[in-house]
């Protein structure tokens, strides 16, 4: 289990970020759209689509594991879906929890790590759900997945798609358009530190600049899904990522891609497995 200076250094960072990304995902216009949902939302719901009744969420209950200001949560509320959001940091649930407020609707958020939310949150769901960016705050992908199958109804749905751990073993900083390996594949039980005064979207100065991320091969993702019990139904790769990760990646949509040769490294997977 991550100890108590990698999580509170990492729940600092987060909190930090909080009031930038208020700002740079424009919660204002979310709440002032009622048909508005977010990107991330609206690029996984093709690949969730077949493991759906009716290939949609409305009518079932959803719980999103690190669900930060709520945007993607509530996207989910606006499909019709039951929705529940867990974040551990404090800052961020009550930013959701207002954001909810704003935008008329319903929604529940509780502050819990993830290897507790199963304690935290006594319901279970139809779906389970989390998204882009969240596996490398994790150190225990045992306990993350334990949590998951505790939290679905039997049967019930589990989804993700995330950075792929190929991508982020390169470097981001080449300027001639290479594509090198700079960081392990493999995970460590030691986490990498990063120090920067800037979050991945927005200008916002942060001032909690520390954080701590480990890195986790599929082989560990997958494994632990299927330790906990889950059986997997669908795995894909694909060739987009949400954010600018490489030199060279020019945006396409909402999304950000390689110019040329697109098809030499994948940029996100997904699984969907059932409980």
């Amino acid at each position: 289990m991550t100890d108590d200076l990698h999580l509170e250094t990492n729940r600092a960072n987060w909190d930090d970020r909080v009031a930038g990304h208020l700002v740079a995902y424009d919660t204002d216009g979310f709440a002032a759209d009622a048909s508005r949902i977010s990107s991330v939302v609206r690029d996984d719901l093709p690949l969730m689509a077949p493991h759906l009744p009716n290939g949609s969420v409305d009518g079932l209950s959803l719980a999103h594991l690190q669900c930060h200001i709520g945007t993607d949560t509530l996207s989910f509320a606006r499909l019709g879906a039951r929705v529940t959001g867990i974040d551990f940091s404090g800052e961020a649930v009550a930013a959701a929890r207002a954001l909810a407020e704003r935008a008329g609707l319903e929604a529940s958020f509780v502050q819990s790590t993830v290897a507790e939310a199963s304690v935290a949150v006594t319901e279970k769901f139809d779906i389970v759900y989390t998204s882009i960016g969240v596996l490398v705050w994790l150190d225990d992908l045992t306990a993350w997945a334990r949590s998951i199958r505790a939290l679905l109804k039997p049967g019930g749905l589990f989804y993700i798609r995330e950075n792929h751990p190929m991508v982020m073993t390169l470097d981001p900083d080449r300027t001639d358009g290479l594509l090198v390996v700079r960081d392990p594949y493999f995970h460590s039980t030691e986490p990498k530190l990063y120090v920067g005064e800037y979050s991945y979207i927005g200008d916002a100065k942060l001032t909690a600049t520390s954080q701590y991320e480990w890195q986790h091969p599929l082989s560990e993702i997958i494994g632990a899904l299927l330790g906990a019990g889950l059986a997997i139904e669908a795995f894909g790769e694909q060739d987009t990522l949400q954010w600018h990760h490489l030199n060279g990646m020019v945006p396409e949509g909402d999304n950000w891609v390689l110019p040329e040769g697109r098809d030499r490294v994948p940029m996100t997977f997904s699984i969907a497995a059932r409980g």
